[in-house]
């Protein structure tokens, strides 16, 4: 009996830890509330003085300090950290005021702010100047933006980057200036400038709800503040991406060739099935998204937007390729998946990934050149094939630039057309390289993307 009560209390301490592991892979949120927040606010609490030592945030006490503290516990007199507020938990994290000692500056509790994290065992801390002498310590409890749906985007912007300064304020209160001041603070103290310009469109889109009723002007005036600016892309050459499938070999050549020529996006690639294969008509049909969560996990559903959901056709020179990885490689039944690792399972990004990098250094590609730019390869193709714009964003599964394409059509017979003029054109470029030894360097339009220059067709 004894051991059979052993054995229980053994069993559900290792379900109870199990059980923990998953909410905290899966279901992040809850797991912050239930059991990582209570964890993070001991922390904090018990360590607090020695962490702040550590990171150098302490001062010498004051003399009458030492006086008194020698005279009514006969202590060791140890330096004093930074005065610390009440802790104010929300949704995904926590926020603490603390009082610098003179001489301390904000940058030197920005500085550790690492440190802090690793302390205090959260996913990331923030530091705000509130006003002189005194900061606040953000602490992010989760990675709240993994796999995240706008409305928790939304929470998470307010929650902290909005809020936090605005949300003790009246709206006629929040200036020009005071938004100018707040946006130069977020892309100072968090180096992200996507996440501020999402922030700032979302402040933006509150104020301009209170123009006329509330405020006579909105404060959010800042030219291009809400623009996410993306680098050029880079453009890969038709032998550099038959290098790179030669490279990675048979199992994954496909992939890189629907990568490159579909254009699929990495999601998509991975959550097709045999059913949405058509070798014989040299159709794919993309259904689904399957991104790998960082668990490595993958989570199936919609795809990136409505236009991802879309028929595309291959150009004729896939076709004995997609016959021979279906017939050797893709898996059994019509929900087996196209794509498996050699085990016979859905194949992981990590692993692929490696086969990637390798792969990439041989052939020669740039060092950032990553797979996901295989599609602006297959854009830009398809674009010099005679492809209109409206033409590549279907093909694409691309929803941008609407108003502009509203007039527009693109339908099955026409992405047949831009299937066979990108089969002509991949064939030419081929037959031209192994005839004229590629130069070394491309030619400038070589660079430019497929939308770039559907813009100017």
């Amino acid at each position: 009996m004894t051991d059979l009560v052993t054995w229980a209390e053994l069993g559900g301490g290792l379900a109870a830890i199990g059980g923990a592991a998953y909410a905290r892979h899966a279901h992040p949120a809850a797991y912050w509330s239930t059991v990582g927040l209570p964890l993070s606010v001991a922390r904090l609490l018990a360590s607090y003085s020695s962490t702040m030592d550590a990171c150098g945030l302490t001062v010498e006490p004051s003399r009458w300090r030492a006086l008194a503290v020698r005279a009514t516990t006969r202590r060791e007199v140890r330096p004093v950290p930074p005065r610390r507020g009440v802790i104010r938990p929300n949704s995904t994290g926590l926020r603490v005021r603390l009082r610098l000692a003179p001489g301390q500056e904000p940058a030197d509790v920005a500085a550790s702010a690492e440190r802090l994290r690793h302390a205090w065992g959260v996913h990331a801390v923030y530091v705000r100047d509130v006003k002189p002498g005194v900061v606040e310590l953000r602490l992010v409890g989760y990675d709240v933006l993994r796999r995240v749906r706008s409305e928790d985007l939304y929470h998470y912007l307010l929650d902290d980057h909005v809020l936090p300064t605005f949300g003790e304020s009246d709206l006629d209160e929040i200036t020009a200036p005071l938004v100018r001041e707040w946006r130069a603070e977020r892309l100072r103290t968090t180096k992200a400038k996507t996440t501020t310009a999402k922030a700032y469109r979302l402040l933006k889109s509150i104020m301009e709800t209170a123009v006329d009723d509330l405020i006579k002007r909105n404060p959010c005036r800042i030219k291009g503040a809400g623009k996410e600016k993306a680098a050029e892309r880079r453009i890969a050459t038709v032998a550099q991406v038959d290098a790179l499938a030669d490279r990675l070999g048979p199992r994954w050549r496909l992939m890189v060739y629907l990568g490159a020529y579909g254009p699929l996006r990495p999601e998509e690639l991975a959550g097709l099935r045999r059913r949405d294969i058509d070798v014989e008509a040299l159709k794919i049909t993309v259904r689904i998204a399957e991104p790998e969560r960082t668990n490595g996990r993958r989570a199936p559903g919609d795809t990136k937007s409505e236009a991802g959901t879309r028929t595309v056709f291959l150009p004729e020179f896939l076709r004995r390729e997609l016959r021979l990885h279906m017939e050797l490689y893709a898996g059994k039944g019509a929900d087996g998946l196209v794509f498996l690792g050699e085990k016979g399972a859905a194949f992981r990004r990590s692993t692929f990934g490696r086969k990637w990098r390798k792969a990439r250094t041989v052939v020669g590609v740039p060092e950032g050149f990553r797979f996901y730019d295989l599609r602006h390869t297959g854009h830009t193709l398809s674009t010099r094939s005679g492809a209109t714009l409206k033409d590549t964003m279907v093909r694409a599964g691309q929803s941008s630039e609407k108003a502009a394409l509203i007039y527009q059509h693109s339908d099955d017979e026409r992405q047949q057309e831009v299937a066979a003029g990108l089969d002509a054109t991949v064939r030419k470029a081929r037959q031209d390289a192994a005839a004229v030894p590629e130069p070394d360097t491309a030619h400038p339009d070589d660079q430019r993307s497929g939308t770039n220059l559907a813009r100017d067709n």
